[in-house]
């Protein structure tokens, strides 16, 4: 095998918060210290193999069109004529955990396509290849949604003006916001968690949360953190998905008691953010979701991060 063909690229991609409260489906934004690793690296067999998966306890399939990594880079492969006879091999590194609502789907999509990339001597910009990480979500929700991945890849907040195709804004970071994660000991599937979702909502409410998405975005680009807390408020998913995590409502009060923004549901859950201006206060803030949970008798883990702008990067 020659030198070229033995070269491997390793790829980071972070987890993220995706709905932001407000933005079913619009909003997302990334975390430090959580994220999902893919080696890419040539074969002499044709095609697309993921030749292993750590950190999934067996449960991912190793099939390249039923996961998430393997259908991101399968799109990706048939835009680019002279890798679609190219033998490419895929490790994956779960590095958090699944069903928890972080976006452990769409970190390994943005950490593919990153890697094989590379690989093939980067063909495609950061943005250009959001629409092959997005079909990687067909894999896991069944639905080409942008907002976890996105985030993901590009880092940051962002806002995703259509899913198909991928249409996305990168917004402000503010440069105090801290996040607190709190993952109950339990899982959620997305798709699960859409399918009790109501296809009406009255218009009352619609209005509401077009007013709390929008005011959310000025809040970011202003640096207004008055005004980004009184907009992180859901009145359409969180009342409906709440019910799947024991102790939501205890846990936002205690979030929003110990000085928090806002707290809500992070994707389809049960894993709850909560932002803040500081490390201390965000640490605080952890402490007392934590309490709630070890009320119930759930265990849980806990992450503080700043927001990640970098998102998806060569290792």
């Amino acid at each position: 095998m020659s030198k070229t063909k033995s070269k491997k690229i390793k790829a980071f991609a972070p987890a993220t918060v995706a709905n932001v409260a407000c933005g079913f489906d619009v909003l997302g934004f990334a975390i430090h210290g959580l994220g999902d690793y893919v080696t890419a690296s040539f074969s002499d067999e044709p095609g697309l193999r993921i030749t292993s998966i750590n950190g999934d306890e067996g449960r991912l399939p190793k099939e390249a069109e039923k996961n998430t990594a393997g259908l991101a880079v399968l799109s990706l492969l048939e835009k680019v004529d002279e890798a679609k006879k190219t033998g490419i091999e895929l490790q994956i590194e779960k590095k958090m955990p699944l069903g928890s609502g972080l976006g452990s789907s769409a970190a390994s999509s943005a950490a593919a396509v990153v890697a094989v990339n590379e690989l093939l001597g980067n063909p495609f910009t950061t943005n250009e290849l959001l629409p092959f990480a997005v079909q990687g979500e067909l894999a896991a929700s069944g639905t080409a949604h942008a907002d976890n991945v996105a985030a993901a890849l590009i880092g940051g907040f962002i806002l995703v003006k259509t899913h198909n195709p991928p249409d996305v804004i990168s917004l402000n970071t503010p440069e105090k916001l801290h996040c607190t994660v709190i993952h109950p000991g339990i899982e959620i599937q997305t798709k699960n968690s859409r399918k009790i979702l109501r296809k009406q909502v009255s218009l009352e409410k619609a209005v509401t949360q077009w007013g709390n998405l929008g005011s959310l975005v000025a809040g970011l680009y202003t640096n207004d953190y008055d005004l980004i807390g009184r907009s992180l408020h859901d009145e359409i998913i969180e009342p409906v998905r709440a019910v799947l995590i024991p102790g939501f409502s205890e846990m936002q009060q205690a979030a929003l008691d110990h000085g928090a923004l806002g707290c809500s549901i992070s994707g389809s859950g049960p894993s709850l953010f909560a932002l803040s201006t500081s490390q201390e206060q965000a640490e605080e803030i952890g402490k007392a979701m934590g309490v709630v949970l070890q009320s119930i008798g759930l265990e849980y883990d806990l992450h503080i991060s700043k927001i990640n702008t970098a998102g998806a990067s060569i290792v």
